[in-house]
């Protein structure tokens, strides 16, 4: 049973799921599905493309699935993934796909505060935190657990690893690996996450051994290939190492503050 404002328009040919409640003046397409006990908001709009996960809370003036902001952009079917538990915060704008990768995908139990925006073919991890005003441009990953800070601009292709903290209103335009602090302008490491790892319910050992990581990538003496090679030799085989690794392998645009 789907609980409608009588000023809510709904598509015939949406797919909405069970106590679903959809506030006055919302609009939603025919091509978007909503899982079971999802809110949407007065004045939302949900687009075509939209597959929405359940439990889902999408508050007043969001606007979901609306087409890219890329001139190539032509029309073409794709599409907006967001998971279960989601809450996704007034005037929050995410853009579906372009042909390029044909889809943006959110996961699960992410808060995205007032005003942030994700833009078309981004992968966003699960229980991500946007706070009010975060940009995200095209292509960009960022994995799970991590928390950007207010009015924070960050570049297309950037990648960000899992656990990462990145403080308000820097600009972030270089990839920045898993488990640390980043803050300042230009960006730089400022520390591992350690608050957060604790949260997670990381040991005191598993903090010591990426502590040893970070001393040596971070290192004025060490270039970043270097620096690889110095903690294959150096840090005991384990998962955190292995995730900083292939992190590193896999950057594109620099490490920030390298």
């Amino acid at each position: 049973m789907i609980k409608q404002h009588p000023t809510a328009i709904i598509d015939p040919n949406a797919n909405i799921g069970e106590n679903v409640e959809v506030g006055p003046f919302a609009i939603i397409h025919g091509d978007v599905e909503i899982g079971d006990g999802s809110y949407i908001g007065p004045h939302t709009v949900i687009y075509d493309g939209a597959r929405i996960g359940k439990n889902c809370r999408i508050f007043q003036g969001a606007s979901i699935s609306h087409q890219p902001q890329d001139l190539k952009y032509a029309n073409e079917k794709t599409y907006l993934f967001l998971g279960d538990n989601a809450t996704i915060h007034e005037h929050v704008t995410l853009h579906r796909g372009t042909h390029e990768t044909g889809k943006t995908v959110i996961g699960s139990d992410v808060l995205f505060m007032a005003y942030s925006h994700i833009a078309h073919d981004c992968r966003i991890g699960n229980k991500v935190i946007l706070a009010n005003g975060v940009q995200i441009a095209g292509h960009v990953h960022i994995d799970d657990w991590t928390i950007i800070g207010g009015m924070t601009p960050v570049h297309q292709f950037v990648k960000i690893g899992k656990h990462c903290m990145i403080g308000g209103g820097f600009r972030v335009a270089q990839d920045i690996p898993p488990y640390i602090l980043a803050a300042g302008e230009p960006l730089k490491y400022t520390g591992l996450n350690v608050v957060g790892l604790r949260r997670r319910g990381f040991t005191n050992e598993q903090i010591m051994t990426l502590k040893e990581i970070y001393t040596i990538l971070y290192s004025p003496h060490n270039n970043v290939s270097q620096a690889k090679s110095l903690i294959l030799e150096q840090i005991p085989d384990s998962a955190m190492r292995e995730d900083v690794l292939s992190f590193l392998a896999s950057s594109n645009r620099g490490i920030s503050g390298k």
